[in-house]
């Protein structure tokens, strides 16, 4: 599947499942600060790393896979399914970018101007997650 910018999928969002995503994620926030707060800051942070927005995503995926499947006259059970395993490998991926970007934060703010630090964090994790699926894409 390649990868592509889709704004025609707007149309389909309607305003509750926004509401839903914004929710779950806030839920998600809020979890990892209760963590934060209880455990320190270095066993919250490792929860900053879990993709807040995917829970709600994958399910609106799935739904919306279903339901095109459906209007044509079919069961869109087998769709659904490959295509929120296509969204759950690109939030792996895009994990294991986080966890490049804080690791490359972690070694370079103590010395470092905080922007600078972001910045190349920033383009850390992209490099990396952009690797990871050109990888995932070739195997």
């Amino acid at each position: 599947m390649p990868i592509e910018i889709d704004i025609s999928a707007w149309k389909e969002i309607r305003w509750y499942q926004l509401a839903v995503r914004f929710v779950i994620g806030g839920l998600i926030t809020a979890a990892t600060g209760i963590i934060a707060k209880e455990f320190g800051p270095s066993i919250g942070g490792l929860f900053l790393a879990f993709p807040a927005i995917f829970p709600a995503s994958a399910t609106l995926i799935e739904q919306h896979e279903r339901q095109r499947k459906q209007e044509g006259g079919m069961q869109g059970e087998v769709r659904a399914r490959k295509a929120v395993g296509v969204d759950a490998a690109g939030a792996a991926l895009g994990t294991i970018g986080l966890l490049a970007f804080a690791v490359f934060a972690q070694s370079f703010l103590p010395c470092c101007p905080p922007s600078l630090v972001m910045v190349g964090a920033t383009f850390c994790w992209m490099l990396i997650s952009v690797l990871l699926w050109l990888i995932r894409k070739k195997v």
